[in-house]
């Protein structure tokens, strides 16, 4: 069993009973007084960020969690079959498990992080960007660009997100998959 002396940032840990990824950490040794480590805490599969005080010298339970890299496949109901980059097993999972499962289309490549011990799939996270290409939207209109005005696009996945008057239907776009967001307009 490890103690805090063993704690660095990205670590995953047991903590009563929920697995949390370490986010940042500080040891503070105060005058009077133990010392502690005050620290920042993601919940792995909620991905709310906790403060939590560990006491020095406190045990841990340390969780392997790896990171392997999987090829979205095709959805069905709210199941999503995935192929493992390296191996070529498939296997699903459940959409609640996806960070924005909107933005997801056939052929992307993503990380899902897999708990050692169980075998099982925690979460899957796209990456901070994906390129989506329009496949509808309203016809901007000339002159109007100067300010800052948005208007609905669909993608070619189905989502519906907010952009420039300026985007055109075939416009290929890169959208922030933590917000949901129009990035920027790609060039080709």
């Amino acid at each position: 069993m490890a103690t805090t002396s063993d704690i660095k940032n990205g670590l995953v840990i047991k903590l009563n009973g929920e697995l949390y990824s370490i986010v940042e950490f500080q040891h503070v040794k105060p005058g009077k007084g133990g010392a502690f480590v005050r620290s920042k805490i993601k919940h792995i599969e909620t991905g709310k960020v906790f403060q939590h005080t560990f006491n020095a010298g406190q045990k841990i339970d340390i969780q392997r969690v790896e990171r392997r890299s999987y090829q979205f496949l095709y959805k069905e109901d709210t199941h999503y079959h995935f192929m493992n980059n390296e191996t070529f097993e498939q296997t699903f999972i459940d959409e609640s498990l996806i960070n924005a499962p909107q933005f997801l289309k056939e052929g992307q490549n993503i990380d899902i992080l897999v708990h050692d011990e169980t075998e099982t799939p925690l979460v899957a996270e796209l990456p901070a960007y994906v390129e989506l290409k329009v496949t509808y939207t309203e016809p901007g209109e000339k002159g109007n660009t100067a300010t800052n005005t948005m208007k609905e696009a669909t993608l070619e996945t189905g989502a519906e997100v907010r952009v420039p008057l300026f985007i055109n239907e075939g416009d290929l776009l890169k959208i922030d998959t933590r917000t949901g967001a129009y990035a920027e307009r790609v060039k080709k």
